[in-house]
């Protein structure tokens, strides 16, 4: 990345401008009179990369600033105005095409990592605040903290005052190169902190800045960002997964409990086909592909009159949203969750993204940073003007927008990792999510259409990965845009919680530590999907013997089969959903009963016609239980049953034998929940003639 791309050919009209636009109205350029540059210089190996990419003009139309960018204005632009859309989206183009309120309902910190200082990152706040009449965001007033990756608010990293870059910028070969990679990372903060602030107006702003971009030193940022108290942090910098593994990402900052923690998915496309590094390719980015962050890929947006959404598709064109399949971490559940994960191509492995929004550099968003790579300049009336604002995208910018919608709405609500806030959101209710249906970020090697996307088809981009959802757009999950954009803040709200479920009732409520006996259960709260354990004195979980074949009948019956080998004795049975666990009560008690056996019978003889009353001796006897004497088949249909069958106890049942039977000397069995006792010599009975 780094490089200068050529202009494209044709225009961003066709997409951008809709029918029925009123005359006199005005619209974007064409594509061709601009270009698309990486903010950040390619990453050296071992580092990360900054993923904000600028719109550039080419023409003295585009350099005119009197069209707007990103959306169609019903009045013509009289000067070059940020608040006209001159450079790009602003605050209420974002809030009306998602459907965003301004201010989250509770206190909320969205931290931004990056690298290096930007010693006028509080300066373009203010301005940008200004010119679109945000509420101020100040060190001052306690919205805006700037710290080192230590939590530091003091000793930042080069450079410290402008004074030291500008020096920097004519000094050595090695000075010139770190002030340019500083300044790259300033546009960087800039886009970060502005994007935050324009999302959630209420938010704190905490931006934490790595010494250099290390991945050990923005991940030392990152464990500060948690350590002061961000309930959001975003990550908008990445580099390839090759190198990881399982246990250094469990162990890493992103592995963080009830935080949002998102990141940017790249913007070299499907797998980085078209970064400039060999080397590079093949592989998603991390940390968008640890499957405990929130991984953000890129759309490029359509607004109609008002800026209302109008419709979005991958993003690919100059530049690419990332993703793919990790090879290196396993898929959480709830990814592997969604009804089309057979199609996405992914086997068990991680898939990037989760979520998107957008990121095409056409429809980028307006950020002020005062740097040569933002200066505008213009002449009107005589009078030479001076501005310090630009245009831009990349998943740079939709990483921050989605850490500030998660904060809009509350932040992580308690949920370990709120990716799985989404995926639940996006099965039970998936209308709270713009579905992104069209497009690929697949290779394509064709010249640029005349949108200023990818001239290839979807069918020839999706040869890139078989044509699997991992980078193919389609209905529900697919690889490119994830669950979908924001359509309000629904879909990033945990669902409303559900009352545990109750057991009142377990019946029979006992059988063998064999398991098999097939039980119903009664109670409140049953929900589809839930779980039987009976437990074994450690309550539900590891140590608890799950049930089988369990059916939720209905909310207030549940029918499943024991589990075992089991120990005997009486314990608590379990029900397991989405409201949580059952609690203990006595009405849910389940008593694993083993194996009766026999010792002896009196008396051990009696007619054929049988009525002779009998007494058995042995242990494991429990209420309910039967018994039969064999015919030299063992227990079971061909054996004859005894009648007047009374447990006394635990060790002793009397009975009547039945009859008619084979004369001859046969086992006797008694056969309860526990299952049927073995045959022995104490055991026998005698069928005698007349």
């Amino acid at each position: 990345m780094g490089r200068l791309r050529p202009a494209v050919i044709a225009a961003v009209l066709a997409l951008l401008c809709l029918p029925g636009v009123a005359a006199g109205s005005v619209s974007p350029l064409p594509s061709s009179d601009y270009t698309v540059r990486a903010v950040c210089a390619r990453a050296a190996r071992g580092r990360a990369g900054c993923l904000a990419l600028q719109l550039v003009p080419q023409t003295a139309a585009a350099r005119a600033r009197r069209h707007p960018l990103g959306f169609t204005r019903s009045t013509p632009l009289t000067a070059p105005s940020p608040g006209a859309g001159a450079f790009g989206l602003r605050p209420q183009d974002l809030h009306t095409a998602y459907d965003l309120p301004t201010s989250a309902s509770s206190a909320q910190t969205v931290a931004l990592v990056d690298a290096y200082n930007d010693p006028t990152a509080e300066a373009d706040l203010k301005a940008y605040d200004e010119e679109f009449a945000l509420p101020a965001c100040t060190a001052g007033n306690g919205c805006f903290k700037q710290v080192n990756q230590n939590g530091e608010a003091a000793n930042l990293p080069f450079p410290k005052t402008t004074t030291e870059l500008e020096t920097a910028r004519k000094g050595s070969r090695s000075a010139r190169e770190e002030a340019e990679e500083a300044t790259g990372w300033g546009v960087e903060i800039s886009l970060d902190i502005e994007v935050t602030h324009a999302t959630c107006e209420s938010c704190e702003i905490l931006l934490v800045e790595a010494n250099v971009p290390s991945y050990e030193d923005l991940e030392q940022g990152e464990r500060s960002a948690a350590t002061l108290g961000a309930g959001e942090i975003s990550n908008s910098w990445a580099g390839p997964e090759e190198g990881e593994t399982p246990e250094l990402e469990s162990a890493s900052p992103f592995n963080h409990k009830g935080i949002v923690i998102t990141a940017a998915a790249g913007d070299d496309g499907y797998l980085n086909w078209d970064a400039e590094a060999a080397s590079e390719r093949g592989y998603v980015n991390f940390p968008a592909s640890s499957p405990h962050v929130v991984a953000v890929g890129g759309t490029r947006l359509s607004l109609a009159g008002g800026s209302a959404w109008a419709g979005e598709t991958v993003w690919n064109g100059y530049y690419a949203t990332g993703g793919g399949c990790s090879v290196v971490f396993t898929a959480q559940p709830w990814q592997q969750s969604v009804s089309d994960w057979s199609g996405v191509g992914c086997g068990t492995k991680r898939a990037v993204s989760d979520v998107s929004a957008d990121a095409d550099p056409y429809t980028g968003v307006a950020v002020h940073d005062t740097s040569p790579e933002c200066e505008y300049q213009y002449e009107e009336a005589k009078v030479k003007h001076v501005l310090y604002w630009c245009t831009i995208g990349g998943t740079s910018a939709a990483s921050p927008l989605i850490a500030s919608t998660f904060a809009l709405a509350g932040g992580a609500n308690g949920v370990e990792y709120p990716a799985k806030t989404l995926y639940e959101n996006e099965l039970k209710s998936p209308g709270s999510l713009h579905d992104v249906t069209t497009g690929s970020n697949g290779e394509c090697t064709k010249p640029f259409s005349e949108t200023g996307l990818s001239g290839c088809t979807t069918a020839e981009e999706g040869k890139s990965c078989a044509s699997k959802a991992i980078c193919v757009a389609g209905s529900g999950y697919d690889g490119p845009t994830g669950v979908g954009t924001p359509d309000g803040i629904t879909a990033f709200k945990p669902l409303a919680a559900v009352s545990p479920p109750t057991v009142s009732s377990v019946s029979p409520a006992s059988g063998t530590v064999n398991g098999g006996t097939s039980i119903k259960i009664t109670g409140t709260g049953f929900v589809a999907g839930a779980t039987v354990e009976v437990g074994q004195g450690n309550g539900a979980g590891p140590t608890a013997i799950p049930a089988s074949k369990v059916v939720v009948v209905s909310p207030t019956e549940i029918t499943a089969t024991t589990g075992g080998p089991a120990k005997a004795g009486t314990w608590t049975l379990w029900v397991i959903d989405s409201g949580g666990t059952s609690s203990a009560n006595t009405g849910d008690n389940y008593t694993y009963t083993s194996q009766p056996t026999v010792s002896s019978v009196t008396p051990a003889s009696g007619s054929v016609s049988g009525g002779t009353h009998i007494r058995i001796i042995g242990t494991n006897f429990v209420a309910g239980a039967t018994v039969e004497i064999g015919q030299g088949n063992g227990a079971g249909p061909t054996a004859i049953p005894a009648s007047e069958v009374v447990v006394v106890s635990p060790t002793e049942i009397t009975a009547t034998t039945g009859g008619p039977a084979k004369a001859g000397t046969f086992n006797l069995y008694v056969i309860d929940s526990g299952a049927t006792s073995p045959a022995n010599t104490g055991d026998d009975y005698t069928y005698k003639s007349p």
